[in-house]
């Protein structure tokens, strides 16, 4: 029987231990092994990895801790627009979504579109529509609402300034940068991978911007015979290096490993045009890859033999 292993992640940026309270560290950890363990679960009862990412992403989604689902972060207009994207490796079937309102876990739809559509990508009210024709979970306003993502916006509402992430103290926000998004990736023991990226987007955002993370090829990539991938960072400078399928092609096409070409990728490509932020992946044979080029992230592990790693910081 196959191995099988999962990684995940909750965002990359300006994330220095010197800045957060042992308290919060221990609410993030716990949360980000929650969601490993809510993946992990279905891969042991011999579920596919496209589940697996699916509930990984779910249950980071849930958390007020993460900028997607339920801790997204306030628009320019003052609501929330979310993106998500999933996609499978054996047939690379995929699905997407940008700028959905009022759904709960915003992966659920993006998986129905891939799933029950014919389509990979869905946006704004014919999204929202799709998703109560499939039944997906809707949920009012005031169930994204938390404090801190309304006073991050009040900070810079009734400026041009954006941010990519939640920053503290108030004062300090534009200073810092957090790439606020939720990922997954996965083997199965059927040795099928998959891929799911999630994301509330940027702080005051305008115009209905959207990032990588509903991009195919950019914010999530999957392909049996290469990797799984799924992204965390500057959305822009991630699209234009189409940096989730880079990877994948540098395996295929040079041989590379996994680990090389995400090195590849996240320390050289997207630094040399200024994109920060970094990426998980996992191969075909079990090879768990997390690499940023920020100050840290969010993320963690369960490799094949079980052995279960959460870190935030770069140490």
């Amino acid at each position: 029987m196959n191995k099988t292993g999962i990684a995940i992640h909750g965002g990359a940026g300006t994330i220095l231990a010197s800045q957060m309270t042992p308290e919060l560290r221990a609410a993030y950890e716990e949360a980000l092994r929650a969601a490993l363990h809510a993946g992990n679960n279905i891969l042991q009862a011999n579920g596919s990895a496209v589940d697996a990412v699916a509930a990984a992403t779910v249950s980071l989604e849930d958390h007020l801790l993460f900028n997607a689902g339920r801790g997204s972060v306030f628009t320019r207009n003052g609501e929330h627009e979310m993106d998500a994207s999933i996609m499978e490796g054996r047939n690379r079937m995929a699905g997407a979504i940008a700028g959905v309102r009022q759904v709960r876990n915003p992966i659920e739809l993006a998986r129905a579109v891939m799933l029950k559509s014919e389509h990979v990508f869905l946006s704004g009210e014919g999204a929202r529509n799709f998703a109560l024709e499939q039944g997906i979970r809707l949920e009012p306003a005031s169930y994204f609402f938390s404090q801190f993502r309304y006073d991050q916006w009040k900070a810079v509402r009734d400026s041009d300034q954006y941010m990519l992430d939640h920053s503290s103290p108030v004062e300090d926000l534009m200073k810092d940068k957090k790439f606020g998004t939720v990922g997954a990736v996965a083997l199965d023991r059927q040795g099928n991978l998959a891929a799911a990226t999630s994301t509330g987007g940027m702080t005051n955002k305008n115009y209905g911007r959207i990032g990588d993370t509903p991009v195919i090829g950019s914010g999530t990539y999957a392909n049996n015979a290469t990797a799984a991938i799924s992204c965390t960072g500057h959305g822009e400078l991630f699209i234009r290096s189409v940096a989730a399928y880079d990877v994948c092609a540098m395996m295929e096409y040079k041989h590379m490993s996994l680990e090389a070409a995400m090195q590849e990728v996240v320390m050289k490509k997207l630094k040399s045009i200024g994109g920060e932020g970094g990426m998980i992946g996992i191969d075909a044979a079990g090879n768990i890859s997390l690499v940023f080029n920020s100050e840290g992230m969010y993320r963690g592990k369960i490799d094949h033999s079980g052995n279960v790693e959460v870190s935030i910081f770069r140490s």
